[in-house]
C-alpha cells in the first residue's frame, strides 16, 4: 500500500478514509474530529478552541481566521480577546470603512428613489418614468450596497439557523418584487389594486430599510468596538521591550525574549516589563491598573513587582519570574476574555425565545397578509403587502439577541478596571443573589503577613534555639503563620537547619527531624499529650495571648512541650467598613478558620462578623460551605489559601484574594486583584448593576416586539386608521438594537 503524506508537514497521513467534512464559517472545509496537522495549514474546527483571530459574540464555537458574518446570527464577527497574535487592528478598521462606504453609497443612491417617489404625488414626473427610474436605483441599494444582507439571509437558510437577516431580506425582497411586477406586467394586476390610476410601488421602502440597516450595523460596529475597551486598554500596559543585564552589558530586547532568571533594569517613568522581584534599588510604583489604589507603593529589594505596572521615579534591578502568559497582566486578560464570551444562565431564555421567534414572525406575517387580503378595503393588496413587510422588518431578534452578551461584555470589562476580575458570566448572576458570605481569616479578613509577637520558654530550653528550631520546620510549610516565624529568625540573625522526615497534618501540626532533634510545632491542644512542667500555667498564657486575637503556636522538642509563640495579623484596613457594608447589603457574615476558637471571636467581634466557626481544616470548611448550600442558601466563599480551594469550588460562587495562591484563583469564579475586602463590595454592587441591565435590555426587547409586531400588522387600523409604514418599521428596528447596546454601554460609568 502507498503511503500518503501532509504536504505542509510531510508527516506520514492515515490510509482510512477521512471523516464527513463539516463547513466552518470562512467556508473552508474541516474534520470534524481533529484540527490540522500543522499550526499553519488551514482552519481549525469551528468548535475546536478560543485561539482563532474572530468569534461571534453571540453564537458558542462560531469562530474565523478573518472578519465576517456569523453564518448562524447573521451578527460580526469581532476580535476574539483570548487571541494572542499580534495585530495592528487594520483589519476591522477596513470592515469597518467598508461598511461605512456601503452605508454612504446607499444613502446617495436612495434620495433619488424618495424624491421621485414623491415626484409623483405633486405631478413633477410621470409615473412610468418615475417608476423606472426608481427601479435602477433602487436595484442598486438592495442588490449592490445591500447585498450584505441577501448573503446572510442565504447563510442562514443553507445553515437551517432562521435569523433577522432571514427577516430583512423577506421584506426588502416582497416590497422589491411587488413594485418589480407592477413595473414589468402592470396589465396583470386586478384594477383593485389602482391607486388614483395607477399600482403603487414601495421601492423607496425596499431602498431605506436597506439603508437603515446598514447604519444600524455601522452604529452596532462602532459600539461593540467601544466594549472592547478594557481588553485593548490592559493589553496596552505591557510595553515592547526590556532592558537585560547579561555578562555586564545592558541590552533592550523584545519582550518575548525575557527569560524567568533574567536580570533586567528599569528606569525612571518606564513599564515594569514582566513580574518579578527587586534585587537592587527601589522606586515608587503605580499600581492603579491592577489594583485600583492610586497612590504609589516603594518598592524594595526583595519586593515582589507586576508587569504592566508603571515605575515612578527611582531606578531598580529586578530578577524575571513570570514571563509571556504566565504574568498576572496576561493572566487578567485571558480571564476577561473568557468570562466575555462566557454565557449567563438568563440568556437561556433569549436564546430559547429566539429559536422559535422567526418561523412565529414568519406565521404572523403571512396571517396579515391573509387577513387584509381577505377582509381589507379596496386595494387590499397594497395594504396586505405593506403590513406583511412591516412585520417582519419590525421584528428582527436582533435586539433580544444582543441583550445578554452586550451587558455582560461590558460589565465584565468595567469589573477588570475596578480589579474584580470575573471567570465568567455565571458567577456575574448568581453573585447577585448570594445570602450568606463565608470569609477565611488569614491572608482573607487580615493582612495575612503575621509577625511574632511574644515568645515563652519552658526551663532548659533558650529562646533562640526555640525559634531556630521552630523556624527550620516553618521553612517546609505553606502556612501564612510559618512565614512570620522565619521572618523573625531572619530578623535575629539566625541560621536555619536542613530538615527530615517532614510530615504536615494539615490544620493541626506539622513536625520534623531537626538536627537529630524529633520537632513538632502545632496547635496547643493538639501538643498537649507532650510532657510539660505546668500544663495549666501555659495553658493559661496561650489563653491571655488569644484573648488579645493573637494566634498561639506550641513547640515540642523530643517529645516535652519547650515553648509558645504568639503571632499577631493586623486585620486589613478596609475590612470594618467592608463587613458593614456587606450587612447593609442585606448579607450573613460568616468567618470560618482553622485558628484557635478565642482568638477567631475576637476578631470577629472587633469586625461585627455574624457567625465563628474555628478549627476547622480544609474539608471541614467545604463541609460547612455545603451545609449552608444544603439549607438553600445561596453562599459565596473568600479566600485565598490552598486550604481554601475546596471551599472556593464548593461555593455558589468562589471569591480568592488576588494576594493570595494560584491555587486559590482557579478556583474561584471572582478574583479580586488587590485582596481588599471591599472589593466584595464593588464585585456586588456591580453584579446587581449588571443584571439590572440585562434585565431591562430583555424587558425593552420583549415589549418593543410584543408592541411592534400588531401594530406593523395593522391592528389599530380598524380603530384609529393607524398603519405602520414600512420604512418606518426599518427606523424602529435599527433604533431597538442601537438602544440596547446604548444601555449596555452605561456600565462602563458605574461607580464601584
Amino acid at each position: 500500500m502507498n503511503e500518503t503524506k501532509h504536504s505542509c508537514c510531510g508527516n506520514r497521513a492515515k490510509p482510512e478514509a477521512p471523516p464527513p467534512a463539516k463547513t466552518c464559517c470562512g467556508g473552508h472545509k474541516t474534520e470534524p474530529q481533529k484540527k490540522s496537522c500543522c499550526p499553519t495549514e488551514g482552519h481549525e474546527q469551528a468548535n475546536a478552541g478560543s485561539m482563532a483571530k474572530y468569534i461571534c459574540p453571540m453564537c458558542e464555537g462560531v469562530e474565523s481566521d478573518k472578519p465576517g458574518a456569523c453564518p448562524k446570527c447573521g451578527m460580526d464577527l469581532e476580535r476574539n480577546p483570548a487571541w494572542k497574535g499580534s495585530d495592528d487592528g487594520s483589519e476591522e478598521r477596513a470592515e469597518q470603512r467598508k461598511l461605512s462606504q456601503r452605508f454612504r453609497a446607499g444613502l446617495i443612491l436612495t434620495l433619488p428613489v424618495l424624491f421621485l417617489s414623491m415626484g409623483g404625488h405633486i405631478d413633477l414626473i410621470t409615473d412610468p418614468l418615475s417608476n423606472w427610474l426608481q427601479l435602477l436605483f433602487s436595484t442598486a441599494v438592495v442588490f449592490g450596497t445591500g447585498s450584505l444582507i441577501w448573503v446572510r439571509a442565504w447563510n442562514s437558510l443553507k445553515n437551517r439557523s432562521l435569523n433577522m437577516f432571514t427577516l430583512i431580506a423577506l421584506g426588502t425582497g416582497a416590497a422589491y418584487g411587488f413594485s418589480l411586477l407592477v413595473v414589468w406586467l402592470p396589465k396583470i394586476l386586478p384594477q383593485g389594486l389602482h391607486y388614483e390610476g395607477a399600482v403603487p410601488v414601495y421601492f423607496e421602502a425596499a431602498a431605506v430599510i436597506t439603508v437603515l440597516v446598514l447604519l444600524g450595523q455601522l452604529l452596532e460596529m462602532k459600539a461593540r468596538t467601544a466594549t472592547g475597551s478594557a481588553i485593548r486598554a490592559l493589553l496596552a500596559l505591557a510595553p515592547q521591550t526590556a532592558h537585560r543585564l547579561k555578562e555586564g552589558r545592558e541590552e533592550e530586547v523584545p519582550l518575548e525574549a525575557v527569560q524567568p532568571g533574567d536580570v533586567l533594569r528599569v528606569k525612571p517613568g518606564e513599564k515594569i516589563p514582566v513580574d518579578g522581584v527587586v534585587r537592587e534599588g527601589g522606586s515608587p510604583v503605580d499600581e492603579s491598573m491592577l489594583t485600583g489604589e492610586a497612590m504609589p507603593v516603594f518598592k524594595g529589594a526583595g519586593d515582589p513587582v507586576k508587569g504592566g505596572t508603571l515605575n515612578s521615579t527611582g531606578s531598580f534591578i529586578m530578577v524575571a519570574e513570570h514571563v509571556g502568559g504566565e504574568t498576572l497582566l496576561a493572566r487578567i486578560v485571558a480571564m476577561v476574555a473568557r468570562a466575555q464570551r462566557s454565557r449567563a444562565p438568563v440568556q437561556r431564555l433569549a436564546d430559547v425565545v429566539a429559536g422559535w421567534f422567526v418561523p412565529v414572525v414568519m406565521g404572523i406575517s403571512l396571517l396579515s397578509f391573509g387577513l387584509w387580503m381577505g377582509f381589507g378595503p379596496a386595494s387590499a393588496l397594497g395594504y396586505a403587502l405593506a403590513c406583511a413587510v412591516s412585520v417582519l422588518i419590525i421584528a428582527c431578534p436582533c435586539a433580544l439577541g444582543l441583550a445578554t452578551p452586550m451587558s455582560i461584555m461590558v460589565g465584565v470589562g468595567r469589573g477588570a478596571q475596578a480589579g474584580i476580575l470575573i471567570k465568567n458570566a455565571e458567577s456575574v448572576e448568581v453573585l447577585e443573589k448570594v445570602q450568606v458570605l463565608v470569609l477565611d481569616k488569614t491572608g482573607t479578613v487580615t493582612e495575612g503577613k503575621p509577625a511574632v509577637v511574644h515568645i515563652h520558654v519552658e526551663a532548659g530550653m533558650e529562646e533562640k534555639e526555640l525559634l531556630r528550631l521552630t523556624a527550620s520546620v516553618e521553612a517546609a510549610s505553606e502556612h501564612p503563620l510559618a512565614g512570620a516565624v522565619m521572618r523573625a529568625a531572619q530578623e535575629r540573625g539566625l541560621v536555619l537547619e536542613r530538615v527530615e522526615n517532614f510530615d504536615s497534618v494539615p490544620g493541626s501540626r506539622v513536625r520534623a527531624v531537626v538536627g537529630g532533634r524529633r520537632v513538632q510545632v502545632g496547635r496547643l491542644e493538639s501538643l498537649m499529650s507532650q510532657e510539660v512542667m505546668d500544663p495549666s500555667a501555659l495553658a493559661t498564657r496561650a489563653g491571655a495571648w488569644r484573648d488579645q486575637g493573637h494566634t498561639v503556636i506550641a513547640v515540642s522538642v523530643d517529645e516535652k512541650l519547650s515553648g509558645l509563640l504568639s503571632i499577631a495579623d493586623p486585620i486589613k484596613t478596609g475590612t470594618v467598613e467592608a463587613v458593614a457594608a456587606l450587612h447593609k447589603l442585606g448579607l450573613q457574615v460568616v468567618m470560618l478558620t482553622g485558628d484557635h476558637a478565642r482568638s477567631a471571636r475576637c476578631v470577629a467581634e472587633r469586625l461585627g462578623i455574624d457567625k465563628v466557626i474555628a478549627e476547622v481544616g480544609p474539608g471541614e470548611k467545604q463541609a460547612v460551605v455545603e451545609e449552608l448550600k444544603g439549607r438553600g442558601q445561596k453562599v459565596a466563599m473568600a479566600g485565598d489559601g490552598v486550604n481554601d480551594a475546596p471551599a472556593l469550588a464548593a461555593a455558589d460562587v468562589g471569591i480568592a484574594m488576588g494576594t493570595g495562591t494560584d491555587v486559590a484563583m482557579e478556583s474561584a469564579g471572582v478574583t479580586l486583584v488587590k485582596g481588599d475586602l471591599r472589593g466584595i463590595v464593588q464585585a456586588m454592587a456591580l453584579s446587581r448593576a449588571t443584571m439590572r441591565n440585562i434585565r431591562q435590555n430583555l424587558f425593552f426587547a420583549f415589549l418593543y416586539n410584543s408592541l411592534g409586531i400588531p401594530v406593523a400588522a395593522g391592528l389599530l387600523y380598524p380603530f384609529c386608521g393607524v398603519l405602520l409604514n414600512p420604512m418606518l418599521a426599518g427606523v424602529a428596528m435599527s433604533l431597538s438594537s442601537v438602544s440596547v447596546i446604548g444601555n449596555a454601554l452605561r456600565l462602563r460609568n458605574q461607580k464601584l
